[in-house]
């Protein structure tokens, strides 16, 4: 009988390396829809996470716990589909989510950047920290600030090049209308249609840029309520893909720049292939 399967954590991968392989995915012509949509089912005061791919893998996390994000993620042999290793679901979904994060940065952030602003101090502020000075070395200053102790944060919010929010706020954290317009701002706290943590203020003067143009408008509650106000059109969306790929260019001198994250399966899959490929 075969043995145990090997439990690894993707602490062990680099923000880079992370960054570098989402990267190939794409280029290598991806296609980021191929995957079904992830499945959401109410447990206790919680919900259960089914995000399966075709790159072998299937990642299964529950939100709302202790820690909010738990579980673990089975990737499989591509050839003979026998399940090779287990990667722990937290690990995964930090350095992911930041690696996403950071993969949009290096392609849509004005060069030069100095300094960055993360709204949120758990897991993913730190991840999201780590990552940034791996694609953006010119950064000199990030600051992370509280969700509710950011006022300073906020009232300066003009003088920073880049912006993630990375917290479980249901409301817009800061005015999207004093956001400067060299400035490129992440959103990756929810997959929820009405939740967001930035406003139609920014939305409207934005390029706006996510992963999947049919998972934005179904889960990024950034995207659909800015819709919904008729701040921004459902085919002034950008896809990630095709910014990286060169299909499409995103015009710096228009103003800022907003990349909205809701999380895919083949992002999980992509990653947690990394970690078993370096074990």
């Amino acid at each position: 009988m075969p043995g145990p399967l090997p439990y690894l954590s993707a602490d062990d991968l680099s923000s880079l390396a992370a960054v570098d392989a989402l990267e190939r995915a794409l280029l290598g012509g991806l296609d980021v829809d191929a995957d079904p949509p992830r499945t959401s089912l109410p447990v206790g005061d919680g919900e259960l996470l089914v995000m399966p791919s075709s790159l072998s893998a299937v990642k299964l996390v529950s939100i709302g716990g202790d820690p909010r994000i738990q579980g673990v993620c089975v990737v499989f042999d591509p050839n003979t589909l026998a399940p090779v290793a287990l990667v722990d679901g937290i690990s995964l979904t930090n350095v992911r989510t930041a690696a996403v994060s950071a993969l949009a940065v290096r392609w849509l952030a004005v060069p030069g950047a100095r300094r960055a602003l993360i709204f949120g101090r758990g897991p993913q502020g730190a991840a999201h920290a780590l990552a940034l000075r791996a694609v953006a070395p010119t950064l000199e200053v990030v600051d992370v600030v509280g969700r509710e102790g950011g006022a300073a944060a906020r009232d300066a919010i003009e003088s920073y090049d880049l912006i993630c929010c990375c917290t479980t706020s249901r409301e817009p954290l800061f005015d999207g209308a004093r956001v400067a317009d060299e400035a490129t701002v992440v959103a990756i706290g929810s997959h929820e249609p009405d939740a967001r943590e930035v406003d139609g203020a920014l939305a409207g003067r934005a390029t706006v840029v996510v992963e999947s143009r049919a998972t934005a408008l179904r889960e990024a509650g950034d995207v659909i309520l800015a819709v919904g106000e008729g701040a921004l059109r459902e085919d002034a969306l950008v896809e990630l893909a095709d910014v990286v790929r060169g299909d499409v260019a995103v015009d710096r001198a228009a103003g800022p720049v907003f990349f909205k994250s809701t999380g895919m399966a083949w992002e999980d899959a992509v990653v947690a292939s990394a970690v078993v490929a370096g074990a």
